[in-house]
């Protein structure tokens, strides 16, 4: 009680987000969306601040700038103000010595999105103390989000999941759209096979979700399309090879074989590389 006494504005379990005064540092997509959402919400936020500024005045500061300059941006936080980041894989101590945060939005955010984006999504949190852990909470919900807490251990495991969930589906998408132009089809054929595959593995789970011919053992189908793959984008190939196996394992209930996955020993996956050449 005699912290929230020394700070009476800044929220917690028991006081409201929308006392506290907060300043949202970062110009960008995350910044932005953020920024708008959270003054629709009724908190008392700023619009987007340019980086490099010294944001005074404010009860907390939320940092929404590229991961590597996150440090740097802390520091020029005010002391006594509650501070916190949006990256997800960034531990907290990057935000010391100042009392702090991190808020997550487990969503994709594009310059073409409105502010409601985030209702409904996950938030991973964070806190340094249990006030900051409270605000943050409080941040989330304010949002329509969904809060859960992620461990500074493991949130490069949780960046990793949400990397693979998002940003490498869009790898393997325009690889597949790749293929289906060159055959005479194209995104708008392909987007309800998409948007069916994904809402089956949220409702049924990866296991009974899986179809096609890896999961009903067509060998004869996979060696075709393979063949096809190497006469039309053979860069596409090591990638199509990885994610065979990958299936294969899933539908025959095991782990994922990452270790037989060319150059993972070594840090360097082969499927990444062959995707960069698919958008290239």
């Amino acid at each position: 009680m005699r912290e929230l006494e020394r700070q009476p504005n800044i929220s917690s379990a028991h006081a409201p987000a929308s006392r506290t005064k907060v300043a949202v540092v970062g110009r960008g997509r995350l910044g932005s969306a953020l920024s708008t959402s959270l003054r629709q919400s009724g908190i008392d936020a700023s619009a987007p601040l340019p980086r490099g500024v010294p944001p005074a005045g404010f009860d907390a500061v939320l940092l929404c700038v590229p991961d590597s300059e996150i440090g740097a941006a802390a520091t020029l936080v005010p002391p006594g103000a509650l501070v916190g980041h949006c990256s997800g894989a960034t531990r907290l101590d990057v935000l010391a010595p100042h009392e702090r945060f991190s808020l997550h939005p487990l969503m994709t955010v594009t310059a073409q999105d409105d502010a409601q984006r985030f209702a409904g999504a996950g938030a991973a949190i964070a806190g340094s103390t249990p006030r900051a852990l409270d605000f943050a909470r409080a941040l989330a919900a304010a949002l329509g989000m969904r809060p859960f807490e992620v461990a500074d251990g493991d949130r490069a495991a949780y960046h990793a999941a949400a990397s693979i969930a998002s940003n490498f589906l869009i790898t393997l998408e325009a690889a597949a759209e790749r293929l289906a132009v060159g055959a005479g089809a194209g995104r708008d054929a392909l987007a309800p096979l998409v948007r069916a595959t994904v809402e089956n593995w949220v409702r049924l789970g990866p296991e009974r979700a899986l179809t096609g011919p890896v999961a009903r053992g067509d060998e004869q189908t996979v060696a075709a399309q393979r063949e096809a793959i190497s006469d039309r984008a053979p860069e596409l190939l090591t990638m199509f090879d990885a994610l065979v196996d990958a299936t294969r394992a899933l539908a025959d209930g095991q782990p994922t074989p990452v270790d037989a996955t060319p150059g993972l020993a070594d840090g360097q996956s082969a499927a990444p590389r062959a995707s960069e050449a698919a958008i290239a």
